[in-house]
């Protein structure tokens, strides 16, 4: 008879290793749970996530039922190896002792560290059906957890602490969305990636980040001969082009090239005809950030802007498609290709006009020039050199080689650069 009770025993402190295994996995799986995954399945209809996100809601009940139905198993635990103790050496205090160390290592790795460790692993397989089981021990259980949970609230009361509700997913910072969109590339398409990671730029780029330089803009000039103006809008590659008088810092406004074609067909055209076609010419500051000058060009219902300093002066020419560009990457267009293909040779170098925009030189070449001081690579090597250098002259900024190859009007024309070497990856990466 004291056979079979022993064996029955045994079995009980298994029965109660079990539940305080669940008890802590549970609490476990339940605080690790991804909380915007959570309410994603609440708005999908999941009813066991339902379940869970009304718990978490109560964090204090929930982890009060947890809490004390685990410490209350693992009390009977204790309670229950000093009987079988007792009735296999007596009430002896080595034997005791060794009985205590005993249920302590159990607990410790079948109820506590082993499911933990699997709770966290497996949060969203575990929370969501153990949600069925806590809620209605919850409901057993309120008035112990109440009653327990009153004087927690007493310390949090007296230590001024006020805990934030767990069902909420924490706010998070740009920088920490980045971090998830570069560390989720097995979940969605490289592309979309970048278009994501680009969307986090914009409010740092600039107009004057994306524009088209002054020096490079496809302009008409009133005071040019008019055959020449014919021949300029016929082979243009722009449905709109700036139009000046004398210089390109007096613009008269903006022309659309369709609207000009039909006198041309005639014969018609002349330079006051020109004029009368001319729309308001639209500018904006170099400062206006890009994600801000797409929402202008969205109010205004343009897509062309001319951008000016802080003293007036025209520095450049910005697009809704440069803009676009920016998001998700150059796409193709009627423009002409530049002499400058923006790709590497055989021999790992490249020959870039000196009016190149770092970014592009950057985005096109997978290179890291800085980006916080001049817009071209004219500029950062006249930045980096204190002075207007000669052909020939080679400089190395930012670990890229580069050599200049023509040098004109105290203007660096044409840039060979070394494509720079390789860095072995980080084996701790």
């Amino acid at each position: 008879m004291d056979t079979i009770s022993l064996a029955w025993q045994y079995v009980l402190l298994a029965i109660l290793l079990v539940i305080s295994g669940f008890f802590s996995l549970a609490e476990t799986s339940m605080m690790a749970l991804n909380r915007y995954r959570l309410r994603t399945l609440v708005r999908l209809g999941n009813r066991s996530a339902r379940i869970a996100a009304e718990l978490l809601a109560k964090t204090d009940k929930l982890l009060g039922v947890i809490l004390l139905g685990n410490n209350l198993v693992n009390a009977a635990a204790a309670v229950l190896v000093s009987l079988i103790t007792v009735q296999l050496f007596g009430e002896d205090n080595i034997a005791l002792g060794l009985g205590t160390l005993s249920v302590t290592f159990l607990i410790l790795v079948f109820s506590e560290i082993t499911p933990k460790v699997i709770g966290a692993a497996y949060a969203e397989k575990i929370a969501l059906p153990a949600a069925f089981v806590l809620k209605p021990l919850l409901r057993a259980l309120y008035p112990a957890v109440w009653f327990v949970n009153l004087f927690v609230s007493l310390l949090l009361f007296i230590t001024r602490l006020k805990p934030s509700r767990t069902d909420q997913p924490a706010r998070l910072t740009m920088e920490e969305l980045r971090t998830i969109v570069l560390e989720s590339s097995q979940f969605m398409p490289k592309k979309h990636q970048a278009i994501l990671t680009n969307l986090f730029d914009l409010e740092r780029v600039t107009v004057e980040d994306v524009m088209t330089p002054r020096a490079r803009i496809a302009a008409i000039d009133l005071e040019a001969p008019i055959e020449s103006i014919v021949e300029q809008i016929a082979t243009s590659y722009h449905t709109r082009l700036p139009v000046y008088r004398g210089g390109p810092g007096t613009v008269a406004g903006m022309l659309h090239l369709k609207r000009v074609l039909h006198p041309m067909l005639r014969g018609e055209v002349d330079k006051p005809g020109i004029e009368a076609l001319l729309a308001e010419p639209y500018f904006v500051p170099a400062n206006t950030p890009v994600f801000t000058q797409l929402q202008y060009f969205q109010e205004n219902q343009q897509r062309m802007a001319l951008v000016v300093d802080e003293y007036g002066e025209l520095q450049g020419l910005v697009t809704l498609e440069d803009i676009i560009e920016e998001i998700i990457g150059e796409f193709t267009t009627t423009a002409p290709v530049r002499a400058a293909g923006y790709t590497w040779d055989k021999d790992d170098t490249a020959m870039i006009e000196g009016g190149a925009t770092l970014r592009e030189i950057n985005r096109k070449l997978g290179l890291a020039l800085p980006l916080d001081g001049p817009k071209t690579l004219n500029g950062l090597i006249l930045e980096h050199l204190q002075d207007i250098p000669e052909s020939g002259v080679s400089v190395k900024i930012a670990s890229v080689p580069m050599e200049i190859v023509h040098t004109e009007d105290r203007v660096v024309r044409t840039v060979k650069l070394f494509r720079p070497p390789r860095t072995d990856p980080d084996p701790l990466e």
